[in-house]
């Protein structure tokens, strides 16, 4: 089982990234998956989830209305999509695996992450 993040980098405030994860190794639409980010010297914070059929999503607050989280399950990938960023974005984050189809946010598989810095 395997995830791996990509698409993160240094973005300007007010600007926008797209994040990846493919996943292989599982059935991967038979699971909701989901992004969380940590932030230096700060606890991880859950941001976003999706079911595992794509048509229910979750946004913590602090990016609801900027962050929509996505998925293609015939390329086994799911997308973040970050708008109007901030430099309160700034964080590692990671792709995360749950235990069911609907989402609980009991994960058990992540990525290694990639680094989202926003800064002028």
């Amino acid at each position: 089982i395997r995830l791996v993040e990509s698409g993160g980098g240094l973005v300007q405030p007010g600007g926008s990234l797209r994040l990846s994860c493919a996943a292989s190794g599982f059935w991967f639409s038979n699971y909701a998956h989901g992004w969380v980010r940590q932030a230096p010297g700060k606890d991880r914070e859950w941001v976003a989830a999706v079911n595992s059929g794509g048509g229910i999503t979750s946004y913590a607050d602090s990016v609801k209305g900027r962050f929509t989280i996505s998925r293609d399950n015939a390329k086994n990938t799911v997308y973040l999509q970050m708008n109007s960023l901030n430099p309160e974005d700034t964080a590692v984050y990671y792709c995360a695996k749950d235990d069911s189809p609907m989402i609980r946010r009991e994960y058990d598989t992540w990525g290694r992450g990639t680094q989202v810095t926003v800064s002028s």
